[in-house]
């Protein structure tokens, strides 16, 4: 499963990328999604490669994540009340756990797939590079759990 970030903005970008991005629910700048991995998404993520960056996600972050930045439709915080209620888990970590290992979606339990996400706090490398350039961008495998757990 890899996590994806949107690092830039919308300004100058072709409609193909845009579409793409759009595809992904990358709408805005530090939102990030969950996405298996599939060709499909692989094609995806190489084709936006200039605006967003990808890794391997461990479960550690994974649970930190949906923890504290996982919404329920309508905007409310996600709570182990919620989660006992509209699924078979008891805990916000068994959940997280089960999504880590592909049981379920974050959208079965009425979980919005993005997660909105502070800037990470020292700032982005360069985001105009790529990430084995020195910059953000592309992919950067396990360090992508360093960055989220500074934007969490």
């Amino acid at each position: 499963m890899f996590a994806v970030v949107r690092v830039r903005g919308s300004a100058g970008v072709r409609r193909d990328i845009a579409d793409t991005m759009e595809m992904l629910r990358l709408n805005r700048i530090n939102h990030a999604v969950l996405v298996e991995d599939t060709p499909s998404h692989l094609g995806m993520l190489q084709k936006a490669k200039d605006y967003i960056t990808w890794g391997e996600i461990d479960q550690e972050t994974l649970t930190a994540m949906i923890a504290k930045r996982a919404r329920i439709i309508g905007g409310e915080r996600l709570t182990d009340e919620y989660i006992k209620e509209n699924t078979e888990y008891d805990s916000v970590e068994e959940f997280a756990g089960a999504v880590f290992r592909g049981e379920v979606k974050l959208e079965d339990a009425g979980i919005k797939p993005v997660f909105r996400l502070h800037p990470p706090r020292k700032g982005y490398e360069a985001i105009k590079k790529a990430f084995n350039e020195g910059g953000s961008l592309g992919y950067r495998g396990e360090k992508i759990n360093d960055l989220l757990k500074r934007m969490i």
